[in-house]
Order: structure tokens, then C-alpha cells, then sequence
């Protein structure tokens, strides 16, 4: 198995398994990573899903052995078919998604991370847009997802100079949440996957959207558009949870409906 696959609770943890190749993707592994999150955006029962990686590495990028391999799908499917689609359905997915990155993240590894909801590293992590040291461009949404997390002059430095950033200068720069000891890396983010699994999930995925739509949207689009996601999110069973809660002073049990 490329994915290994556990549900906790509400959370399905999906852990990239290709530790030999530092986790590096082939074919196999992209297409069992989408799946599972088609799985994830179908099952009610999932309310979060958690990325990481076995092994020493989050995940290499691309298995250069397949991308060059003259009978192996091509550059242009890898792209088309591999990365954009698992890039997508993280975004589209209306479910939180936490990424747990351990050890390094490189290419469209690194990109991967960057495009989850909330990322966060161990302490001996680090980011490398590795693309330009053999001749390729960032992608995997890099282009996209880097200058809006870090700014323009700094993201494009490190895509064309591919510099290595350790866990805590990407923590400075705003590509992360948070980092933590490598030892508490799985029990902290899965602890951060459960809080975000008990919480309103279609207003989490309502405000997930707003996110995604806001980096093209005028303020004028982007107001209407919160306005319509409030009278979507105050028809939810879990609006109506929340207020009673507050109001008879308890903790809320939400539902995700």
C-alpha cells in the first residue's frame, strides 16, 4: 500500500508510504492519495483528514525514476493527472485538512504541504523548492500558494534559487502554524485533527471556500459572498447547537450537519 489509511474517530489519517523513496511519488501513490480524499469528501463520518508521511521525510516530490522513464506517463500527465487533481481536491475538499510534516518536504512535496489548511512541522523539518536544480518550475500549485503565504520577493528567491528552509525559518515566514518537537509531531497534530473534527464542519468548510475565493475576489464579491455563506452556515444544525450552547452555558456537541 502507497497510502496507509486509519480513521480516528472523525479524522482520517492518510500517511504517504513510499519510506525507501523518502516518499517520493509515482503513479500508484498519487492515484491512491486521491482517492482517499474522494473517500474523505463522501463519508460524513470524516470530519478531518491528516497528511504525513513514514519514515525520515514528509515526502520527496516526484520519483525522477518514473519521470524519466520513456514507457512511464510523461512529464505532462504527471502534472495533469498526478498533482493538480491532489492539489484541487485538498482545496475543494470541505473538511479541514492538516498536514504533519516530518523531515524534509521538497517539490511538489513541499507544495503539497503548503496547500493544506494547517500545516505544521517537526522541529527537524525543512522546505525546498527543488525544481530549478533540474531544470523544471515549481508546481503543484508552488507558484500559486508561496507568494500569497510569504510575499512575492521571497518566494520567488527561494523558487528560483531553491534554497533549503529549515522548519523554523518557514515557521518565521508564514508558510506554517506551527512547529513542535519532532517526538510530539503525530500526537500533537492529531490532537489539532480532532479539535478541528468536533468543530462546525460546514461552517469550517463554508470559510474554507471563502478563503479560496477570496484571493480573487473584489471586497464587494467578497462580502456578498460571506453573506450568502452566513444565511447557509445559520440554516445548519450546528449554528443552532452553538447558540443553545452559549446560551445554556455548556460545551457545545456539534454534529457536521
Amino acid at each position: 500500500m502507497n497510502i496507509l489509511h486509519e480513521q480516528i474517530d472523525a479524522v482520517l489519517k492518510l500517511s504517504l508510504n513510499r519510506p525507501d523513496k523518502f516518499n517520493s511519488f509515482n503513479r500508484e501513490m498519487a492515484m491512491e492519495l486521491q482517492q482517499w480524499l474522494d473517500k474523505a469528501a463522501g463519508d460524513d463520518t470524516i470530519r478531518c483528514v491528516l497528511l504525513t508521511g513514514m519514515g525520515k521525510a514528509f515526502c520527496a516530490g516526484q520519483d525522477l525514476s518514473e519521470a524519466i522513464n520513456p514507457q512511464g506517463p510523461g512529464i505532462e500527465n504527471i502534472v495533469t493527472q498526478h498533482y493538480n487533481p491532489i492539489i484541487l481536491k485538498i482545496r475543494n475538499l470541505e473538511k479541514p485538512v492538516v498536514c504533519a510534516v516530518n523531515g524534509v518536504a521538497a517539490g511538489a512535496g513541499a507544495n503539497i504541504a503548503l496547500a493544506c489548511d494547517v500545516a505544521i512541522a517537526g522541529k527537524s523539518a525543512s522546505f525546498i523548492q527543488a525544481f530549478s536544480k533540474i531544470g523544471l518550475i515549481p508546481d503543484s500549485g508552488g507558484t500559486f500558494f508561496l507568494p500569497r503565504l510569504i510575499g512575492f520577493q521571497k518566494a520567488l528567491a527561494l523558487a528560483l534559487l531553491g534554497d533549503k528552509v529549515a522548519a523554523d525559518e518557514a515557521l518565521q515566514m508564514g508558510m506554517l502554524y506551527e512547529v513542535v518537537p519532532d517526538e510530539n509531531l503525530q500526537s500533537i497534530s492529531l490532537q489539532i485533527a480532532e479539535t478541528l473534527s468536533n468543530m462546525p464542519t460546514k461552517a469550517l468548510g463554508l470559510t474554507k471556500k471563502l478563503f479560496n475565493q477570496g484571493t480573487n475576489h473584489s471586497l464587494e464579491q467578497q462580502l456578498a459572498a460571506e453573506g450568502n455563506a452566513q444565511v447557509t452556515a445559520a440554516k445548519s444544525e450546528d449554528y443552532q447547537e452553538g447558540v443553545n450552547a452559549f446560551l445554556e452555558k455548556r460545551k457545545p456537541i456539534f454534529k457536521g450537519r
